[in-house]
């Protein structure tokens, strides 16, 4: 069904002023090319990817269904090895679900501890649970190793989140939607006594009283009547990847809208960012704590042009649902450096924004059609920061600069 052979696929970004930047200000968004990163392999609903902090140059790819394969470091190879197989549990029955999420330890070379978030069902749940590297082989997950650290009823099966990584200070954070349906029926993300909606952050390697995991000592709601002291940020439907960004440890979160409005949030320490009570920037749903105060995105994007004079960003093109990336810490494109980059799945749009204080946007720029892809399911990073994207066409993509017009005499 899909080709494998060289392909570069030209991804122009055009330079949209949101805030018009004044003199000095970032400068404009580069015209990027992709290409697939491995170009005679194919994917399965490939979700997310990793290097592994052990010194091997090892990166490692999820794929829904509950495989994690190690990816050969000959990208014209065509076998991969894989590192953990639980698609028996048949965790992925529909979109949202599935095995979601991977981290390793940062002393993973010492400890062989790695983590995951996979969906459950019957009940349905979403379970973080810790694993070890087998002792004999050094490329296998030891399956009789787990170790469920939380287990989080979920009411519906959509709205699952699933993104898991260590902060600087060593600590997990993790990302769980709202629960589901429309409209957080259960206003899940406004209350602070249920995890869903919310942005977690546990220790894996202390615990609390009798719980599996510690809760460090400096989460905002330790002490707070009727709060989790798990939550770290609140307020969100379902971040749809989340991304801390190597330089200045700034967390990117962008949120998946219901059906007007797609938002990019900074995440700050105890943190509420509106929802059920408004997406984007914008009056959604009744509420209880409809005269809270909230955090706004640094960026919105509409579902379709009429709502463009409604926006705080309306130059941006339009999108259905967002897929967040990373702010690009690489080597390899100088162009591209201190640029957020995120995209929206259905579209296969892919843009990049400069923020020069994180709660505004100074400059974005979008893909100029045709759109070469669709179904941009994540992206990833490796060891040295070089972005990857991953899509549901069965491709992983890199990014690089676009090859030189030719020159006519």
């Amino acid at each position: 069904m899909y080709s494998h052979g060289i392909r570069v696929l030209f991804v122009a970004l055009c330079c949209v002023s949101v805030n018009v930047p004044s003199a000095g200000a970032a400068p404009s968004v580069p015209t990027l090319a992709l290409k697939p990163a491995w170009t005679h392999i194919k994917f399965k609903r490939p979700l997310w990817l990793e290097e592994s902090p052990d010194g091997t140059g090892r990166i490692f790819m999820v794929e829904q269904a509950g495989r994690i394969l190690i990816m050969p470091k000959d990208r014209a190879a065509t076998n991969t090895v894989e590192f953990l197989d639980i698609s028996a549990r048949k965790t992925y029955r529909q979109d949202e679900e599935g095995l979601l999420g991977m981290a390793f330890h940062p002393k993973y070379k010492e400890n062989g501890r790695l983590f995951l978030f996979y969906s459950a069902h019957d009940p349905l749940r979403s379970i973080i649970s810790e694993w070890r590297v087998s002792k004999d082989n050094p490329s296998r997950v030891d399956l009789a190793s787990e170790r469920v650290l939380l287990e989080i009823p979920r009411p519906f099966w959509n709205h699952d989140g699933g993104v898991l990584m260590f902060g600087k200070d060593g600590y997990l954070y993790l990302s769980h939607g709202d629960g589901g349906q429309r409209d957080d029926p259960h206003d899940n993300g406004q209350n602070l006594g249920s995890l869903l909606g919310k942005i977690l952050r546990i220790d894996v390697d202390n615990k609390t009283g009798n719980l599996p995991y510690g809760i460090p000592k400096d989460n905002p709601f330790i002490g707070t009547a009727g709060a989790r002291p798990e939550i770290w940020a609140f307020g969100l439907r379902n971040v749809w990847r989340m991304a801390f960004d190597r330089k200045n440890g700034d967390l990117w979160a962008s949120d998946v809208g219901q059906d007007k409005w797609e938002e990019i949030n900074v995440i700050t320490k105890g943190g509420n960012y509106g929802w059920r009570v408004r997406e984007g920037f914008h009056p959604w749903k009744d509420s209880a704590h409809k005269h809270t105060r909230f955090i706004d995105p640094v960026l919105e994007y509409p579902h379709v042009p009429a709502l463009a004079k409604e926006s705080k960003s309306p130059e941006h093109g339009t999108g259905v649902s967002i897929t967040g990336g990373y702010v690009y810490r690489g080597n390899k494109l100088p162009v591209l450096q201190g640029v957020y980059v995120y995209a929206d799945y259905k579209m296969g749009t892919v843009w990049g924004l400069r923020s020069s204080n994180n709660t505004s946007v100074d400059v974005v720029g979008e893909i100029i059609k045709p759109n070469p892809i669709r179904f941009v399911a994540s992206f990833g990073e490796d060891a040295a920061g070089e972005l990857y994207m991953l899509c549901l066409d069965g491709n992983v993509y890199e990014f690089v600069m676009p090859a030189p017009k030719p020159v006519r005499n």
